[in-house]
């Protein structure tokens, strides 16, 4: 059965990422604001990959000037389930 998750981002143009997540594999993630074809894009790329792949792909890419970035945030919010978990 898998579970949601639901994380607010700091520092980027989104506002929120839904995930669906089972058995440490991300089934779904879905990003409200930012970069629509680019998050659109992200998400179905880390549809069926580990939790740690995902944040092992995802941590540290910044945006432009800023200090973080929507993939960097993805990777925080994973990290931020597996410590509740």
């Amino acid at each position: 059965m898998s579970e949601h998750f639901e994380y607010k981002p700091q520092g980027v143009c989104s506002q929120k990422i839904i995930f669906e997540l089972e058995d440490g594999v991300v089934d779904s993630m879905k990003v409200v604001g930012g970069c629509p074809g680019n998050l659109q894009g992200i998400s179905a790329l880390v549809k069926g990959r580990k939790i740690e792949d995902v944040i092992s792909a995802l941590e540290g890419i910044r945006c432009g000037v800023k200090q973080t970035s929507c993939p960097d945030q993805i990777a925080k919010a994973l990290k931020d389930y597996q410590s509740q978990h």
